[in-house]
């Protein structure tokens, strides 16, 4: 009687071995066609080709890459002529003059000036107006010694104009801003006489008395008055 010896059986530890290295095997196989597949659908080496290199795609230009400048980088010449060709080019007034309207005498506040209260004898009065806009928007206005009026009395009495005897007036058109006040840029001085168109070269007049005698200065400019004369005393 034969003996026949039994099939050794595998072992289970043998059989995950086995399923490790097949798994394995797989994984390797399926990494290695996705990435053939990549490189054929993708074709990087194309791109690279195509694309120019940073270098030469930048946009601002050097002296080593670019000996003549383009005629973007200097656009003097093209300018000029377009400047001078448009007429909007043409000096314009400023916008304030050209923009302002006259000065309305509810717009003015007109101030008479003199530079002391009291006058010692053989001292003579200095004379000056001082302009207000207390409107609320600019306006233009004549301030020239043509549109300037100074009257000195006494009482009743008029003592003296600087119409009487005003040579070679002139005009002088300003922009007064809303706010803004002007000052006489230089007084007038009153020689303590009366004047007259007959006397202006100054032979015959009669002085002023003094000993406290009260006078009153009004002014006026571009016909707006002062609101309240300037009196002051001569000794």
């Amino acid at each position: 009687m034969s003996s026949t010896s039994p099939r050794r059986r595998t072992s289970p530890a043998v059989y995950r071995r086995r399923r490790l290295a097949a798994l394995l095997l797989l994984v390797v196989v399926v990494a290695l066609l996705v990435v053939l597949i990549w490189v054929l659908a993708a074709q990087p080496w194309r791109g690279a080709a195509a694309e120019p290199s940073p270098t030469a795609s930048t946009p601002v230009p050097t002296t080593s890459d670019t000996p003549t400048p383009p005629a973007t980088v200097t656009p003097a010449p093209a300018a000029t002529p377009a400047a001078v060709a448009t007429p909007n080019q043409t000096p314009q007034p400023t916008p304030t003059a050209a923009a302002a309207p006259a000065c309305t005498t509810g717009d003015l506040t007109v101030e008479a000036l003199t530079d002391k209260g009291e006058y010692a004898s053989g001292e003579n009065p200095q004379l000056s107006i001082k302009l207000t806009n207390h409107g609320a928007h600019d306006c233009t206005m004549n301030v020239g010694t043509s549109a300037q009026a100074f009257t000195i009395t006494s009482g009743s009495d008029t003592w003296w104009r600087s119409t009487d005897c005003q040579s070679q007036p002139s005009d002088m058109i300003v922009t007064l801003a809303a706010g803004q006040s002007v000052q006489s840029a230089a007084p007038l001085t009153w020689d303590r006489t009366r004047s007259s168109v007959s006397s202006c070269d100054g032979g015959g007049r009669q002085q002023a008395p003094g000993g406290g005698a009260t006078y009153r200065l009004a002014v006026s400019i571009g016909g707006v008055p002062s609101a309240q004369p300037a009196s002051f005393l001569l000794y």
